[in-house]
């Protein structure tokens, strides 16, 4: 492609730019939608990088030659593995990388051969040490110094950060992805630290700046510039320095910049995504935002903007960390809200299960949450490694996988993650939405994770809930109240609807018609909104019902401006009240009720082409309850069907236990006689 003049470097990207709808209308690999993902990783193995990074124990080349057999490779079909992600490129060259290559090209023969896909690393750093032995040009893609500071891969001096938009960066990643789809012929690309690329030091290289400008050119005409910063002409604009936590995010150049990075981002894997389906749309396209939804202003600190980035992947890492369990304090820890970010999002989740860092658990919350993959089970010598107990549930999965797949969520509740309110302030509404999703969680409520444009297909949720959804369209609004009017239930807390998109203060709640509440009085640009407090709401608005809360109480305080994360999620105070208002919005119709401890979670799927309800439970307490004994459920038969058989399957019994049922208005109550770690109720459905 030929190289574009300097300013209109990025014009190109917003022409590339895929909206959600042309991304969807992309051909996407068929294999994924009927065959299970269960995947190894061995990238980070050759002697180029350990060598070079080192602190390896003498025996680590030893592995490598021993994980590139085709012994090894048998032994991870033996264990039920689908998928080998292999080292390709690091970053250092693809001539200082050849040799490994060719042991790549080993590996793919002997997957192919018995019958594993392959999936290939794409690094996004750059070993410049010999990268600029190969094309000493690459010197201007490199980020420049932050704050007296170089721009580097945490300690790897070797690895310098690029800014992924300069045209020759680009332009050597499409050759790397033309080898690794048309002479390797891959199933899956794994585009690698994705949460690191769009962070802010890298946007203050020289055409950053002048690309950051443009996009505002592009984004507003010269009146609305005015209208949003004071002043119409932008050619004297910088990115600003972030070098603090900042609490609530109200300047405009801030608020511009972390929309510009995470465009950017989104419009670099359109590109690349356009290139690779282009090739072969039989290829899966994935990358590693790190985060998830665990907490993290991701928008701000990575320029990670889910619903944008997720239009251009077929499936996404997580390396958040919150492996499931109970902590020692009694918070539940899990990974259920990216698991219910990415389903809603058409995409599937990486992340480490078994093995060392996973287990049974780590599993079961895969085969629940996640769809149609088990995430990856160990590296490439996992076949040897991988416990007994956890092969038990690889197997289990792979026996039953007719179970797992052409599932779709009955949840009843739709919990809204609006981009101003969780983008532009990194404490109460992140607070609030965490601790009300942890509430439905541990109540056993079955709800997704919606984003600004669900709004506009509410119909399917019986209650829609703003935990501090501080920022709203009068678009938005809009939407709310006709989905209220028509008979929907509305829970919302403390300051929702009370800001603009920009985060400009209104007078009032912009929903206060529905809440009956006023909002509290302002007290200055500089100063945070008191939440209004008093008792909560409950009232009748048209066919519908609203419930507000002053307050989503929690029960350990986050200090200011540091991430939401796992340590902080402990039931808030008031999170029966919560659960009692969401059940009186649903008039007390929820898909499934399960009487079991808090510990216990469960999820509702559907499959209807087989007429299958399929009613997942985990024990995460297992390591200090092993097994819950008589589990009470209630479920919601489908309108004109019936249960005409009731099945338990489970890893953990030696086979499926019939479970017998009776019908009572419309639900089938039963019991489950015994919980250990995982197991699902199969209701097959009859007319």
């Amino acid at each position: 492609m030929r190289e574009l003049p300097f300013r209109w470097t990025v014009a190109l990207p917003l022409l590339l730019s895929l909206g959600r709808a042309d991304a969807q209308s992309l051909p996407r690999p068929n294999w994924l939608k009927t065959e299970p993902l269960i995947i190894v990783g061995s990238w980070d193995d050759m002697a180029i990088f350990r060598r070079r990074v080192g602190g390896n124990p003498v025996w680590q080349e030893e592995d490598y030659a021993r994980s590139h057999t085709e012994e090894a490779v048998q032994k991870l079909k033996d264990l039920g593995v689908t998928m080998m992600v292999i080292h390709f490129y690091k970053g250092f060259g693809l001539d200082a990388e050849r040799e490994h290559q060719e042991d790549a090209r080993k590996i793919t023969a002997w997957c192919k051969k018995h019958g594993l896909r392959v999936g290939v690393y794409i690094g996004s750093t750059i070993g410049f040490e010999t990268f600029l032995i190969e094309k000493p040009d690459a010197e201007s893609w490199f980020v420049r110094p932050f704050l007296g500071r170089p721009v580097l891969y945490g300690d790897q001096t070797f690895r310098k950060r690029v800014y992924f938009m300069h045209p020759g960066y680009r332009e050597y990643i499409k050759r790397v992805l033309k080898l690794a789809v048309e002479d390797f012929k891959v199933d899956l690309i794994h585009f690698d630290n994705t949460s690191m690329q769009a962070q802010p030091p890298v946007f203050l290289h020289p055409q950053a700046v002048e690309d950051f400008r443009e996009f505002l050119r592009k984004k507003y005409s010269p009146e609305m510039l005015k209208k949003r910063f004071g002043i119409s002409d932008v050619r004297y604009m910088e990115p600003p320095e972030a070098d603090r936590p900042l609490l609530q995010i109200n300047d405009p150049m801030f608020q511009e910049w972390s929309d510009f990075r995470s465009q950017q981002l989104v419009d670099y894997y359109a590109e690349m995504e356009r290139f690779i389906r282009g090739m072969n749309p039989e290829v899966a396209v994935e990358s590693n935002p790190h985060s998830g939804i665990s907490g993290v202003n991701t928008v701000w600190q990575q320029g990670i903007d889910y619903p944008r980035l997720l239009a251009h992947m077929d499936v996404v890492w997580t390396e958040e960390g919150n492996e499931a369990g109970v902590s020692p304090d009694g918070i539940l820890i899990s990974k259920i809200r990216t698991y219910k970010m990415a389903t809603l999002l058409n995409n599937k989740i990486f992340t480490y299960t078994a093995g060392g860092r996973g287990g049974k658990l780590a599993l079961a919350e895969a085969m629940t949450y996640n769809r149609q993959c088990l995430g990856m089970v160990g590296g490439a010598l996992a076949g040897y490694q991988v416990p007994e107990n956890q092969r038990n549930y690889i197997q289990f999965y792979r026996k039953h996988f007719d179970n797992y797949r052409d599932v779709e969520s009955r949840a009843d509740l739709a919990v809204l993650q609006s981009y101003s309110s969780m983008a532009y302030n990194n404490d109460l509404p992140w607070q609030s939405a965490m601790l009300f999703e942890q509430a439905l969680i541990q109540a056993k409520v079955p709800f997704e994770i919606i984003f600004d444009d669900n709004l506009k297909n509410l119909s399917k949720y019986r209650v829609l809930v703003l935990p501090d959804q501080e920022c709203l369209t009068d678009e938005q609004m809009g939407l709310i109240r006709e989905y209220v009017k028509r008979g929907g239930g509305l829970v919302a807390t403390e300051l929702t609807s009370l800001y603009t998109e920009w985060r400009q203060r209104r007078r009032d709640f912009g929903l206060g018609d529905l809440f009956a509440v006023r909002a509290p009085a302002w007290s200055g640009a500089r100063e945070m909104d008191q939440t209004p407090g008093g008792a909560p709401v409950r009232r009748e608005v048209g066919q519908g019902r609203v419930a507000y809360f002053g307050s989503v109480k929690p029960a350990m305080a986050k200090p200011p401006g540091v991430p939401m994360s796992s340590r902080y999620w402990k039931l808030p105070v008031n999170w029966q009240e919560l659960v009692a208002a969401v059940k009186w919005a649903a008039r007390d119709k929820l898909s499934f009720e399960v009487k079991a401890p808090l510990t216990v979670t469960a999820e509702l799927l559907e499959q209807k082409a087989k007429g299958r309800l399929l009613l997942h439970l985990i024990n995460y307490g297992v390591e200090r309850t092993p097994e819950v004994a008589k589990v009470e459920v209630s479920l919601e038969i489908p309108v004109g069907k019936r249960v005409s058989e009731l099945t338990l399957l489970s890893p953990d019994e030696p086979k499926p236990v019939p479970l017998a049922h009776v019908t009572e208005k419309g639900r089938a109550v039963f019991t489950v006689p015994s919980l250990k770690t995982y197991a699902v109720a199969v209701a097959q459905l009859a007319e």
